[in-house]
């Protein structure tokens, strides 16, 4: 299947996702603080949304309370992630997941998952997964792809967003994925190549005499009728002087 039509299956759910944790690395201890959702079916986005902020149940890292602005005293009553798990799971359940650096909060979540026992599984059985990272890579070669440039690439206003935050981040992402995937997208790649093969060249002439344009004379008949037509045309206007 082409991968761009992929992308426009009638009444295909997607959630797209993003997190917020502790600090970069599960294998270190760090945990997710924020998990935001929102929901599309069919390329549109239905204001169904998943949100929530975790107790990590340890410490948040400075480092990640400069990105994320979420603080350990704001974290200290809410739920952790056993409580609210099965309403997470049954969110996700059977759509794509949209994720940017799908890597990281894949990662993230089956550590969760994990740590709550087997019996959960992984993300994966839950849900299949897409990462815009990866696909912007592969789109855009050697540029920078991270959120904040898509955005600058794609005109999507995120001027708003002082800190990172999962909800924000998958709402803004989400409006980047529609464009990143839209059917303009291939003819524009397509137009870019060729300039850039043509040394930038934008316009394009036709040789007429090579074209093999089929030439049709008027008629006898057609020019008499055209020039009655003309001289009826001199004679109804007024004199002109020159």
């Amino acid at each position: 299947m082409d991968q761009f039509a992929e992308h426009f299956i009638p009444g295909k759910r997607q959630i797209v996702l993003d997190t917020e944790t502790t600090g970069i690395n599960p294998a270190e201890g760090h945990r997710v603080i924020e998990i935001g959702c929102v929901e599309m079916v069919g390329r549109k986005l239905t204001g169904n949304h998943f949100h929530v902020y975790l107790n990590p149940q340890r410490f948040v890292e400075e480092e990640a309370i400069r990105v994320h602005g979420i603080t350990n005293e704001f974290l200290a009553d809410k739920p952790v992630f056993a409580q609210v798990v099965d309403d997470f799971l049954e969110f996700i359940r059977d759509a794509e997941l949209v994720i940017h650096n799908a890597p990281f909060d894949v990662g993230f979540l089956n550590h969760e998952l994990q740590l709550i026992g087997s019996h959960k599984g992984k993300l994966e059985d839950y849900a299949s997964v897409f990462d815009t990272l990866s696909f912007a890579r592969e789109q855009f070669p050697g540029q920078r792809n991270s959120l904040d440039a898509l955005c600058k690439r794609f005109d999507v206003e995120n001027g708003h967003r002082t800190l990172h935050g999962a909800l924000l981040d998958a709402e803004i992402l989400a409006d980047v994925y529609l464009l990143m995937t839209g059917g303009q997208r291939k003819l524009f790649q397509a137009s870019q190549q060729q300039q850039q093969q043509s040394g930038g060249e934008q316009i394009k002439r036709v040789d007429g005499a090579a074209a093999g344009l089929k030439v049709i004379p008027a008629s006898p008949a057609e020019l008499q009728a055209h020039q009655q037509y003309l001289q009826g045309i001199l004679a109804d206007a007024p004199e002109k002087h020159w």
